[in-house]
This record gives C-alpha cells, structure tokens and sequence, in this order.
C-alpha cells in the first residue's frame, strides 16, 4: 500500500524523471481496504513496512523521504498525490484491488463482485471516500473503478448493476473527475456495450477503459504468420473495446494498460508492440504504460524483486531503454484535434524503430524522430503518397534503393497500396510489375528503402516488422 520507489529517490526527483521522459499523467494504484477498514489505512508507513519485515525500504525511505515515514498510509497517499500535482503532473486513481496483493490471477478474491474480498457495498464506500479525500484536488483528472475485472462470478448483470452504482458514488461525491469504466476478461471485453449501452453519461464524465498485452487475444506471435497474427490482434481490440470510439453513439476510450519486457528479450511482446503502436496511433488513443517502476518493495513473496516491463532500471535512476521511450514519441503527441477545423493529413510511422518518414531539404527521404513530422496526403490504394504543399510524391525507383521524392505521381511505381493481413505493408510497382514495399531495418533506420515485399503470403517463418509501416491521420495545424 505504500507508493513504490520511496526509498529509492526522494519523490520530487521521480516526479522529475517521469516529466522528463515525456509522460504528462500517472495511473496512481490503491486497494479499498486502505479506505475502508481503519487498521489497514490507519498503519503508518513504518509500521506497514516493519509488518513485512522490509528493512532496507524502510531504511531506504528514512533516508530518501523522511517526511513520510511516520504518516500514515492514507496521509502519505495523499502526500504523494500532491507531490505529483505540484511538478504539473495529473493523475489517475485508479482501484486496482481490495485486499492488497499482487494482482492478478482469475481466483485471488479480488476479481469480481462478490468474490471473498470483493465486496460491493465496501468498494463503493472506497470509492466514495477516495473521491471525497481528493475532492478540490486539480491534479486528480480521473477515477478508474476497477482494474481487471475477472474470475468465474463474471456476469452481465452484476457488472451493469454495481458499476452503475459505482460511478454513481463517485460523480455526486465528486463531479469534476473523469469516471473510468472497465470491462470484463482482465479489461479486454467491453463488446456487450454494443448491443447494451452502459447507459450513463455523467456530463460527459464517462470513459471506458481497456487492457492489451501480448498473452491477450492471441499466444502465437512466434508460431503463426506474423501478418495474419497481427491483423487478426488489431481486430479484435476494435471488436471488443476500439469500436466505443465510433459511430454516432461514439465515447472515450482509454488504453490504460499495455507493456512489454523492455529489456527486448521476449519476441512475443517485441512483435506485439509493433502492432500495437501504429494500431493505438491511428486511433490516437490516451494510454496508460505498464509500468514506471524498475523495483517492488515485496512482490508475491520475496523483497526487493526487479520490474523487467518497467522504463526506469532497478534502482529508479535511469531510462532502463532509451530507444523504448523514443518508440513511444508518437503516442506521446497529440496527433488529433476534435476541435480542428485544418486540413487533415498524414504521418507515415514506421513501428519498428518509431521513426517517422520525414523530409529535409528538397528531396532527403529519411526516419527521424516523430518529434518532427512531415505531413503527407493518401487518398486510398492506387493514389500518391503526396508531400502536402508540393507536387512531390513517393516513388519506388528499385529494389534495395533508397525511396525517391518526384513529380511524377501518377506512375505505378508512385502510387501506393496495402498489400498484406496486417495492413501494414504499403507498396508500389516497380517498373518490371514486382511490388517493392517500404523498408527500414534496424543496421540504418533513418534510411528508407523499397525492396520486394516480404511475408505477404502469410510464410510461418517470416519476418515483415522492417517493412511495417502506418499512415496515421492527423489534423494539427
């Protein structure tokens, strides 16, 4: 129940690292019972840690942020909460469990309404007294009711009744905060709002969250064609979660939990993060990444374990994978504006090294960073890739060689087509009718070449991720 990585860092320099790594928000994790049964959240934060007998954290604590020690948990939560408002963060409170422990397994007591430490009327009585507590507070923008909904109680008409009542208890006890509303299946499944709406607005407070990680929807990113894999991936979250976005009943929706290993070790999640960075980009979803921290207090047993999806290293001091952070540049930018009223474009991105295809100069075709994005028009397959403002497009001019700017933009060899499952192969023809796809490999990202396009015929043993591009919409000015 304390807040990770005070013994490692006084809070102020944490908070620091966070904004310097670009991150705006923090999805800030509590358990009910700190909220609704006095000897748990009445414990200070010494007493929390000697219980377990978590000497170096505590230790570690004393030294780094003293001033916490002695509060208790409720108080050092709400000292936490504001040491992040105070450095210009916002946060996401988000009731991650009831009894606190490791989350998350389908039969841990934790997992549905009713299960042994899932109470409904204690967790609305959380609920309400969070949104009391932090009531007045700016920085709090949201409160997310329930992470991972999940077990064999799992029904419809439980979920429908109590977290109607739950966001109910937290918009009258607090109406200037976002209400998050989860799904069923571990945050995959919200598909029955299709055909049954939730049924409450709240004044526009409403907004639906969801989870995607690499073991969910599919295990056979190394086993099956990495295109069909993928493609099939990307429908499913528009299936069980993406569609709210759409549509003339459209509502918010929030990715409020994805992460791989970032130590790159695991090829499931490597592959899966190249389909999901171009998938929530072009939807521009906000989002939530798993996770900040690079080491536990106590985790299912043992003291001091390390945090391998986390971005910063064990001991909190740095990026624990720079090149992680500059992949995840384009989903830090704002890429779409409801309130717009400018032409809409392109940015073509490329997921594998989370450039974008850029132009210097007159004709330098190159992968830089998203920071800096040039804008390209598409009308669809068999039109240019246009650079906007000019008369230049795209052009294939052969295999192994680097991508060309022209003006003649109606030769098939400059117009462009999805051509694989994953809709991310985008080719042209070369002059001999083969399909040259766009590449950038991993020995020169900045360089963006054309060569034959690999994997289209869904080959088990192959792999596309160079060739994986997306023309994500935008409508910035």
């Amino acid at each position: 129940m304390v807040t990770e990585g005070l013994h490692t860092q006084p809070i102020k320099d944490i908070v620091a690292k966070v904004t310097l790594m670009g991150f705006n928000c923090i999805r800030l994790t509590y358990a009910t019972f700190m909220w609704t049964r006095p000897d748990y959240g009445n414990k200070t934060v010494a007493q929390s840690l000697d219980s377990m007998n978590l000497t170096q954290a505590r230790e570690g604590i004393a030294r780094n942020n003293p001033q916490l020690l002695n509060l208790s948990l409720q108080d050092a939560y709400e000292a936490v909460v504001d040491a992040i408002g105070a450095n210009g963060l916002m946060l996401v409170l988000d009731n991650h469990v009831s009894k606190p422990m490791w989350c998350c397994a389908s039969e841990d007591g934790n997992g549905f309404f009713g299960d042994m430490f899932f109470d409904p009327k204690e967790w609305i009585e959380g609920l309400t007294q969070v949104a009391s507590r932090f009531k007045g507070k700016p920085q709090v923008v949201a409160m997310s009711m329930r992470n991972e909904l999940r077990g064999p109680r799992q029904n419809l008409p439980d979920w429908y009744t109590n977290m109607t009542e739950g966001a109910k208890a937290i918009h009258s006890t607090n109406p200037d905060v976002l209400v998050l509303v989860s799904g069923l299946n571990f945050d995959l499944d919200l598909s029955f709002l299709n055909t049954t709406p939730f049924g409450l607005t709240l004044d526009n407070k409403v907004v639906y969250e969801a989870h995607w990680y690499s073991f969910d929807f599919t295990q056979q990113w190394q086993t099956q064609p990495l295109n069909r894999v993928c493609g099939q991936c990307a429908d499913e979250f528009q299936r069980e979660a993406a569609f709210l976005i759409t549509g003339d009943n459209a509502a918010p929706l929030i990715l409020s939990e994805f992460g791989v290993d970032v130590r790159g070790v695991n090829q499931d999640d490597n592959r899966y993060f190249n389909c999901l960075l171009p998938t929530v980009a072009d939807k521009d979803l906000d989002w939530a990444l798993w996770t900040l921290q690079g080491s536990y207090y106590y985790r299912e047993g043992k003291a001091g374990p390390e945090e391998v999806y986390s971005v910063l290293d064990y001991n909190w001091d740095k990026p624990r994978d720079p090149k992680y952070l500059e992949r995840l540049t384009i989903l830090q930018q704002t890429i779409q504006d409801p309130n717009s009223i400018a032409l809409s474009y392109y940015v073509l991105v490329h997921p594998e090294s989370g450039f974008c295809v850029n132009v210097e100069g007159q004709d330098n075709v190159h992968g830089s960073s998203c920071r800096e994005r040039s804008k390209w028009s598409h009308s669809g397959d068999g039109s240019p890739i246009q650079l906007v403002g000019s008369e230049l497009c795209l052009k294939a001019v052969g295999d192994g060689v680097p991508v060309a700017l022209s003006t003649d933009c109606k030769s098939p060899w400059a117009t462009w087509k999805l051509v694989s499952d994953s809709m991310l192969h985008i080719a042209a023809m070369d002059e001999q009718g083969n399909s040259l796809c766009l590449e950038s490999t991993s020995s020169n990202y900045s360089s963006i070449l054309t060569r034959s396009c690999a994997c289209l015929n869904n080959e088990t043993n192959c792999d596309p991720q160079s060739q994986w591009f997306r023309l994500v919409p935008s409508n910035l000015s």
